[in-house]
């Protein structure tokens, strides 16, 4: 796919409530906004899956990763859900307030509940530049034969589309922060405004550090699991006591079994198990 720069389509009979509805908000109400957009995408895809459309690829997981980097000053949003073509985004991300949604329920209107699709990828998406001087979208559409798209825009109407290098389902925007929105690449407040907003999102968020050292944890052989990524297999041996028998004649008893132990990388945990 060619690079291509264009001018962003503002759809001006919808443009205005647009500004009515962020202008008094919080900014931390952003965050919201990214995480329903990857809710909605997961949501569409599982639905897809169910009516035979699409086969999730052995070792999927429905989730939204949020990285902070605070080094790079950025704020990533990362869901599995179905991604986009060049052509929607396109249609979805260059009109703004067309709503990617709306579109998906007239098509499936029968077969679905309109409950379930609570994000409006138009509109909502724009709040990411309330706190971002820049903003990436690197996404794969979870059609058959489809290109990555990369696309980028830094809040003014102008924006560029190109090639990706995504390898899997889904998207990924990147919010490069501006200097009053920094407090978002804060691990901590990141984990507040999640829990603010998102707490009863029907997909598992997970929060990370970007670039944070590896940690570890040890488990028990048996409870190993095909995703674990394994360090090191530890064998401890049985724990013994000397004590003293009825007889008043001391002896040695097991107090703790031999174990198999398997030292992992630490298992990521979802702010819903938090």
């Amino acid at each position: 796919m060619a690079n291509k720069r264009g001018t962003l389509s503002i759809n001006s009979e919808n443009i205005f409530p647009i500004i009515k509805k962020w202008l008094y908000s919080d900014h931390d109400i952003f965050v919201r906004e990214m995480i329903s957009n990857g809710c909605d995408a997961i949501t569409k895809l599982k639905k897809l899956e169910v009516m035979g459309d699409y086969t999730f690829p052995e070792g999927h997981k429905n989730k939204i990763d949020v990285i902070v980097n605070p080094e790079e000053k950025t704020l990533k949003f990362i869901d599995t859900g179905l991604g986009m073509t060049a052509d929607e985004v396109e249609e979805y991300i260059t009109q703004i307030a067309f709503s990617g949604a709306t579109q998906f329920l007239e098509k499936y209107k029968d077969k679905t509940n309109d409950d379930q699709i609570i994000g409006h990828f138009g509109l909502g998406f724009y709040s990411a530049f309330m706190v971002a001087d820049e903003v990436h979208i690197d996404t794969l559409s979870y059609k058959e034969g489809a290109q990555p798209v990369h696309w980028e825009c830094d809040g003014g109407t102008e924006y560029e589309m190109g090639e990706g290098n995504r390898t899997e389902v889904g998207t990924e925007i990147t919010l490069f922060l501006n200097e009053d929105s920094l407090e978002f690449a804060n691990e901590y407040r990141m984990r507040e405004v999640i829990e603010k907003y998102c707490s009863f999102m029907p997909v598992e968020i997970y929060l990370s550090k970007a670039n944070a050292p590896q940690e570890y944890e040890t488990i028990e052989e048996s409870e190993l699991r095909e995703d674990d990524v394994v360090v090191e297999h530890i064998h401890e041996e049985a724990k013994t006591e000397e004590k003293e028998n009825d007889k008043g004649e001391k002896e040695t008893v097991e107090v703790s079994p031999a174990r198999d132990m398997v030292k992992i990388n630490k298992r990521p945990v979802s702010l819903s198990d938090t």
